[in-house]
């Protein structure tokens, strides 16, 4: 794989299934090998703006799912948005990532008013959106007022399984068309999935790495499950750590350019799960510059990382935990392709 940056259905299933802990320890070192040929020792900073915990879908194991009532909801204004881009930049951050359940309160108008400020205020930065499903014309107007980069996780690309994750009314072909539509515009483009979700196998891990092999995103977000107290999957158990690094290291491998960031779930997982991430070829960290007063409210899953300190303190903590295994953060957009003009 390391030669030809891909494997068939079965290989996947076999790596997945058969991995010892020297499997693993090979694949970090080679995806770190990678990642080092193509950055260097370098980590983007991208900075997470969570501006609406108000959402319409129902996915069973997300804790702002639109049926969990004991979630207080909150949306930020405009100038809470800009605030938090202030500090952002102040503090290196060339990257926003404005991310929030699908609030239909936030319209083309508001959210395209949004992002055209922003891109204005700082015309160096770069606006990565991660709204969920919306429409061509939708993903196209705020392509044309100036954004970026969008996430959207697949979840899985297996139909069955995405069934088990999703009420009837979510559907993975509209998923998978949304991301077709992202990728059509412009659009830096990131899927992903988690590790461990109730359902998931080896042969739906294979589909998975087979899809972002054809797909290829600009982006690909891989984290451990973690259940949330408030949801239908709230016995289920988490994910397992080493198999998240694992898949890490195999997008790592097969894609060598990917943004590929070292999560906020591998960090509440484990203390070093972020540096952990970035060890197994991440090169990529997405601090929280969410005021204080929301940020136990935007809650995907239980005892989620960062909650409990400012932003300025994040910034600091992740620089000092990057120093520990010798990266370094740098100042930049970070856009696919186009990482060492940054230096």
């Amino acid at each position: 794989m390391n030669r030809e940056h891909t494997l068939d259905s079965k290989e996947w299933e076999q790596i997945v299934e058969t991995y010892s802990k020297e499997d693993l320890d090979y694949a970090m070192e080679l995806a770190r090998k990678t990642a080092i040929a193509e950055f260097g020792k370098m980590i983007y900073f991208r900075g997470i703006i969570e501006f609406s915990n108000i959402c319409k879908n129902d996915c069973y194991y997300c804790g702002i799912r639109k049926s969990n009532k004991a979630c207080s909801r909150y949306r930020l204004d405009f100038d809470d948005i800009l605030a938090c881009c202030a500090e952002g930049y102040e503090n290196g951050f060339r990257t926003f990532v404005l991310q929030g359940g699908e609030d239909g309160w936030f319209d083309d108008a508001r959210m395209c008013w949004i992002v055209r400020s922003i891109k204005e205020t700082y015309p160096d930065c770069a606006v990565t959106l991660s709204l969920g499903e919306r429409s061509f014309a939708s993903y196209k107007a705020l392509k044309e007022a100036g954004a970026d980069r969008y996430l959207l996780r697949h979840e899985t690309a297996d139909a069955a399984h995405y069934r088990m994750l999703h009420p009837e009314y979510q559907k993975l072909e509209i998923r998978m068309q949304c991301l077709k539509d992202l990728k059509a515009l412009g659009y830096q483009t990131g899927c992903g999935i988690m590790i461990g979700t109730p359902g998931q196998t080896p042969e739906t891990l294979a589909k998975d790495m087979k899809f972002m092999e054809a797909f290829q995103p600009e982006m690909i977000g891989v984290g451990p499950f973690i259940p949330h107290k408030d949801t239908p999957f709230r016995g289920e158990k988490r994910g397992s750590v080493a198999l998240t690094l694992l898949v890490l290291a195999l997008c790592r491998i097969m894609l060598p350019k990917v943004l590929l960031p070292s999560t906020t779930a591998l960090g509440t997982a484990e203390t070093d799960g972020r540096k952990q991430g970035i060890l197994a070829g991440c090169n990529v960290v997405m601090p929280n510059l969410s005021p204080m007063s929301v940020r136990k409210k935007y809650m995907l899953y239980d005892e989620k990382a960062g909650t409990d300190i400012t932003a300025a303190e994040g910034i600091t903590l992740l620089k000092q935990q990057m120093k520990e295994i010798g990266y370094e953060v740098v100042v930049g957009r970070g856009d696919f392709g186009k990482e060492k003009e940054d230096d």
